[in-house]
């Protein structure tokens, strides 16, 4: 990448994994682009953070994600697929999903990433830029109700690692942030549940180290980037 001001752009900014990203990286010195769905908060946090934003839904308006990559003047060199979805809620098993909802997870959790990386490539080509595609254990576990998500990021996975394939120039990680105390996970699994899952901070930092260390283009674990340092304090 280069080491002039460096600009990221991340979906699903305005809370949970997104939101502790972009502060991670807004103190790293990153221009920022965020998007969510929400005015009010990703308001807020762009006001805080000094970042540019664009309000809209990535799934279904084709063109918020045409205007959204295109707030970066040609110039982006990370771009961090983050907003998704569960889907129905409560969970249901594979037997009982409602087909007619499935359309809405794959649209922004797989075809909506697909579309910005395609917008954003001839960026990230020039630049030697990266895509960070936020992935889950869910993509690769056997685990009872979350087929519908867990498919749609392997799907998520796949598009990944072909897409690492066909350029070479383009680092492109999917990455497994482990669970967060986030809202997305307290729907999945209740408040109680999700309040015993790590901090979103904490997975920021590591996506954040693992962007500066830059490895091959593949899958990992937000966890193998952790800060050592912290180990003998507890942690």
């Amino acid at each position: 990448m280069t080491h002039e001001t460096r600009t990221a752009v991340v979906t699903g900014a305005s809370a949970g994994l997104g939101l502790a990203l972009a502060e991670r990286l807004a103190a790293d010195g990153w221009r920022l682009i965020l998007t969510a769905r929400g005015e009010a908060r990703l308001k807020e946090a762009a006001d805080r953070l000094g970042a540019e934003y664009l309000t809209g839904d990535l799934a279904y308006d084709p063109e918020h994600r045409v205007r959204l990559i295109a707030l970066a003047d040609g110039r982006i060199d990370l771009l961090v697929n983050n907003a998704s979805t569960l889907g129905e809620v409560p969970l249901p098993t594979l037997a009982d999903a409602d087909l007619a909802r499935l359309p809405e997870v794959f649209e922004l959790n797989m075809r909506a990433p697909l579309h910005l990386v395609q917008l954003a490539l001839p960026s990230l080509r020039e630049r030697g830029g990266a895509v960070v595609n936020i992935s889950s254990d869910a993509a690769t576990g056997p685990y009872a109700t979350w087929g519908v998500y867990g498919a749609s990021k392997a799907a998520l996975d796949q598009l990944s690692n072909v897409l690492a394939a066909e350029e070479p120039a383009v680092r492109v990680w999917a990455v497994d942030p482990g669970e967060m105390r986030t809202q997305m996970l307290a729907d999945a699994v209740g408040e109680a549940d999700a309040a015993e899952a790590g901090d979103p901070a904490d997975a920021a930092a590591a996506i954040a180290r693992l962007v500066e260390a830059r490895p091959d283009s593949g899958r990992y674990e937000a966890k193998a980037f952790r800060d050592r340092s912290k180990e003998g304090a507890g942690e």
